[in-house]
């Protein structure tokens, strides 16, 4: 059934969009709801006038939001964590706890659930995190996760244990390197020896 949309749909169409639709989503969910109408020339005539009312609205917003990109682009946030002894995050960093870490340096009033966070940070380290102000604006702000003052000595023994497991694994595998070497060359001797017999 082909459909003008009246309002956005989020993952279907936006407000004034002609699509074509199963039969049932139109029947019991869009017309019901006044979502969409069927495309008549009187629904296309009114679709339009509000697909260029949100238009302006769109723009207004894009217009506040690229304001509040320009203050965090680039920006950097710090978020202390309490960390076991294996290294990972006794519970976890949440769009929620980067949002309010956001409000409080910079004065903005950012909603934690424009902070898209695929799952929450389980881990010290950086990554980039990005905050959605609009469908058009978006902006990506680098986070850090480091220990707190309670967990720096055993997040420093968890380091010296990996240095100290990455250094035993090179030291075996250059051990292996240079056998594997040895064996070759005197395979290769045993060939030169058997080949001037």
């Amino acid at each position: 059934m082909k459909v003008v949309f009246f309002e956005d749909v989020e993952g279907t169409a936006q407000v004034g969009e002609v699509k074509e639709v199963k039969n049932g989503f139109a029947r019991n969910y869009l017309l019901p709801r006044n979502i969409a109408g069927a495309a008549t020339k009187d629904n296309l005539q009114h679709a339009n006038a509000l697909a260029q009312k949100e238009a302006r609205r769109q723009e207004k917003l894009d217009a506040e939001a690229r304001t509040k990109v320009e203050r965090l682009q680039g920006y950097r946030v710090t978020i202390e964590a309490r960390v076991g002894e294996t290294g990972r995050l006794f519970g976890s960093v949440t769009n929620r706890d980067i949002a309010e870490k956001l409000n409080d340096a910079t004065q903005l009033s950012i909603d934690s659930h424009i902070v898209l966070l695929p799952e929450p940070i389980r881990e010290l380290g950086e990554r980039a995190v990005t905050v959605k102000f609009t469908r058009n604006v978006s902006v990506d702000v680098t986070v850090e996760v480091v220990p707190d003052e309670a967990s720096k000595p055993v997040v420093a023994k968890f380091l010296e244990e990996q240095a100290a497991e990455a250094a035993k694994a090179k030291a075996a595998a250059e051990a292996a390197a240079a056998a594997a070497a040895a064996k070759a060359e005197a395979e290769a001797e045993t060939e030169t020896e058997t080949a001037e017999a």
